[in-house]
């Protein structure tokens, strides 16, 4: 059942329940009643209609919620019957595993849409199902598309018969229920997150979709490249997939050609395929162009690479850490709040993920390529490693050391160290410094940004430090 049909607001299934007929696969799976008139809707209903599973087995995905014992295994299998939230990104089957529901079970199946309907269709609904149980003993199977958009008296609504069994409900939400759904109805629910369709999973729709009858029954064939291209664009969403791909199939049949090339698939759904491997040369190539252009302090290269990334589908996560890395080691203590930038574009991503984090990326990027520039904080730390590793390390001076356990006192540790904070510069003459690397300087600040600040005032800070002068 498409979700375009949800958006009238009611829909109700009533298939036999008993007799030859209630085991043919119902409208809930995207094949119409039966007869010829059934027969046109569904030829001419989309192909992501068309090619809904109608089994546990044509299910792709969310193996973790359907291993043998899983709950929604069970649930869609028939037993231990129970209210489910299914919670996840679109296009990963939400609507696909309530229509199971209900035909595993033999349930009665209404679907209602939190888009357009009130509490007088939710209390419609339950009078109805009520009606029946105590009629005829069916049970019915409610499915609430987008149920966070209900508002808490619709969801309130809903509570009494959830309690007392009279609908199994199946609610759907690309939102965190956590925060979208009232408790009292979360209580009496399976909350159940679906994940994102891995790109093998998109691969192997795609290719069921272009030989199942149900589909294009091997029509036309789809070139290598245009199917890369089109699980790229599908970003985990079956439906966005199956759509584009019904698209580029009108295209190339009007054609005769036969064949889904890339151009066509480009020109079908208005986005050109971007030239770019997540694990080759192009993944490294335009990363490595993406921190230079920042570093040369090109804001505008440096958006092209961001957006490059971004519609290839590179991991937004991948490319925060970068902008963190790059916040350290191009820019320093030019622009200290580089990294704090940096850091919140990293959290933002992790919040709302895409389409939404592209912008925070795009905030630090701009923040970076603008700013000044210093790479003294790498300089710095890698020459105090280098130093290390060539064993320049030293002890500790004794009036360094901890002093806060017994015996302390003995070992000479802790005695004669200076507090800084009671002169009135903050700042007096002590040895910090194993005695081997007294007056070796790692930090050179650059007279750039923020740190021409530093650039005047670490050499008054060391000469004070050393005894060699005050401020």
């Amino acid at each position: 059942m498409d979700d375009a049909l949800f958006d009238e607001g009611l829909f109700d299934v009533d298939g036999p329940t008993s007799g030859p007929a209630a085991d043919a696969p119902g409208p809930a799976v995207g094949l119409g009643m039966t007869g010829s008139a059934s027969e046109r809707v569904a030829a001419n209903a989309p192909l992501a209609v068309r090619m809904r599973p109608r089994s546990l087995d044509e299910v792709v995905g969310q193996q973790h919620l359907l291993g043998p014992g899983a709950p929604l295994r069970r649930l869609v299998e028939g037993a231990a019957p129970a209210s489910v939230l299914l919670y996840g990104p679109p296009g990963t089957g939400k609507t696909t595993l309530a229509t199971l529901v209900s035909r595993a079970t033999g349930r009665r199946f209404v679907a209602l849409s939190a888009l357009t309907a009130g509490v007088k269709e939710v209390r419609g609904v339950i009078e109805e199902a009520r009606r029946r149980l105590v009629r005829s003993g069916e049970a019915t199977v409610l499915f609430i598309d987008e149920v966070h958009r209900f508002s808490r008296t619709q969801q309130d609504a809903l509570l009494g018969a959830v309690e007392d069994r009279v609908v199994l409900l199946v609610a759907a939400t690309t939102e965190n229920p956590f925060f979208s759904v009232v408790s009292p109805l979360l209580s009496r629910s399976l909350v159940l997150q679906l994940r994102s369709l891995t790109d093998d999973d998109v691969r192997a729709l795609v290719r069921r979709a272009l030989t199942d009858d149900r589909g294009l029954g091997g029509a036309l064939t789809l070139e290598p490249d245009a199917e890369d291209h089109l699980v790229r664009l599908a970003g985990g969403d079956a439906r966005r997939a199956l759509t584009a791909l019904e698209a580029a199939a009108d295209a190339a049949a009007s054609t005769e050609a036969g064949v889904i090339d890339l151009p066509t698939l480009e020109a079908t759904v208005d986005r050109a395929a971007v030239r770019y491997d997540r694990s080759g040369d192009q993944h490294y190539d335009v990363t490595s162009a993406f921190i230079k252009a920042i570093r040369g302090s090109d804001v505008d290269a440096a958006l092209h690479y961001l957006a490059r990334m971004v519609e290839a589908g590179e991991d937004p996560r991948f490319i925060a850490r970068r902008l963190i890395v790059h916040a350290s080691e191009d820019v320093g203590m030019a622009d200290p709040t580089a990294l704090q930038t940096a850091v919140a574009a990293a959290q933002a991503v992790q919040l709302v993920g895409l389409p939404e984090g592209r912008l925070a990326l795009a905030q630090a990027t701009i923040h970076l390529a603008t700013a000044p520039k210093s790479n003294a904080v790498i300089t710095a730390i890698d020459s105090a490693i280098g130093d290390v590793r060539k064993g320049e390390a030293g002890t500790v001076p004794p009036h360094l050391r901890d002093g806060h356990y017994a015996g302390a006192n003995k070992l000479g540790n802790a005695q004669g160290y200076r507090y800084p904070h009671n002169v009135p510069e903050g700042v007096l003459a002590q040895q910090y410094a194993p005695d081997g690397l007294v007056g070796r300087d790692y930090y050179q600040p650059t007279a750039r940004g923020a740190e021409r600040v530093l650039a005047d005032r670490v050499p008054k800070l060391r000469r004070m430090v050393r005894g060699e002068g005050s401020a």
